[in-house]
Parts: structure tokens; sequence; C-alpha cells
């Protein structure tokens, strides 16, 4: 995969207002200059979750100021190199898109839906956030050039399986 043109990314997850919005902005800061990344969401919720804005402030030093929820929708037609899909949801429903990208699935727990006090709640963005910041720098650190199409599909799938909490059924599981 030569090139001098920086390659487009799309994440999606359903709502684009947590995973996803993580993903295309830990690309935007790791892979400045290399990728165009973008995001989206089947079923947009219209807002980011304010939990995803703190811990990309706070605990990535990462200015999600122009983050938006935006649907799928707004894509079609576009071409992208590689496909990402953080969620199961997004998985199961995602459209074929133009020009044959990668599509891989890097799912992560949903940290909307997590219960208890504001900093359980936080902690829980935290270590989802955790997870896809190191997945995605796993991309950036990929020779891309060196891959044919297969040997690419092979080490996004991988690295989707990697630093995977051990038991997502546990809400205090940490990635590490």
């Amino acid at each position: 995969m030569e090139t001098t043109t920086p390659l487009k990314v799309l994440f999606i997850c359903t709502a684009n207002s947590g995973r996803s919005i993580m993903a295309e902005f830990f690309l935007r800061k790791l892979g400045a200059g290399r990728f165009e990344s973008f995001s989206a969401g089947s079923q947009p919720s219209g807002t980011v979750h304010p939990l995803t804005m703190k811990a990309l402030r706070e605990k990535f030093q990462v200015d999600p100021s122009d983050a938006r929820s935006k649907s799928w929708n707004e894509f079609a037609g576009k071409e992208f190199d590689f496909v990402i899909t953080v969620c199961d949801n997004a998985k199961e429903s995602c459209p074929v898109w133009l020009g044959k990208p990668v599509v891989a699935h890097w799912g992560s727990r949903d940290p909307s839906t997590a219960e208890g006090t504001e900093e359980e709640r936080e902690r829980i963005y935290f270590n989802v956030a955790m997870e896809i910041h190191r997945r995605v720098d796993l991309f950036t650190c990929l020779p891309l050039h060196s891959y044919d199409r297969t040997g690419m599909q092979e080490a996004m799938d991988d690295i989707g399986r990697k630093n995977t909490p051990v038991n997502r059924d546990r809400e205090d599981t940490p990635v590490v």
C-alpha cells in the first residue's frame, strides 16, 4: 500500500457519540499527515457524549472541539482505504463501501451504557478510550507499504483482537 497521499480511514459505531469519535481523534493526533480520519454512526445520536469529550481532553490532551455526531449517510459515495467498526451493532449493519476498503472490526464495550457514580462512569470511559488508543497506535505503527491486501486484512483483524479486556461483562475490568 505505497502512497504519498494520506490514507482515508472511517470509524463507525451506532451513535457516533463515543467510541468512533475517540478513534477518529486519536488517529488525527497519532497519524497526523499520514491519515485522514473520519467517524460516523448507523443511528447517530446527534451529540458527542460529554465523557467522551472529557476523556479526550483531560486524559489524552486531544482537542475534540470540532467533534460532531454524524450519519454514515454523509459519507455515501466517498472512498476510504480503511473502514473500521468499533461496535458489534455497526459491524452487523455496515454497508458496502466504494473503492473496496480494508474493513476491520475493533469492538469495544459501549461506555454510554455504564452505570454507577460519575467517577465510575469516567473510569469506564477512560478504559475504553485507552483500549481504542492502543489499537489506533498499533495501526499507525504498521508498515503499510509492505503489506499486500491479505496481509493488511490479517494485520487489521489482529489489532481488533489486541488489548481486549479478559472479561467484558465486568464494568470495572481495566484495560492493560
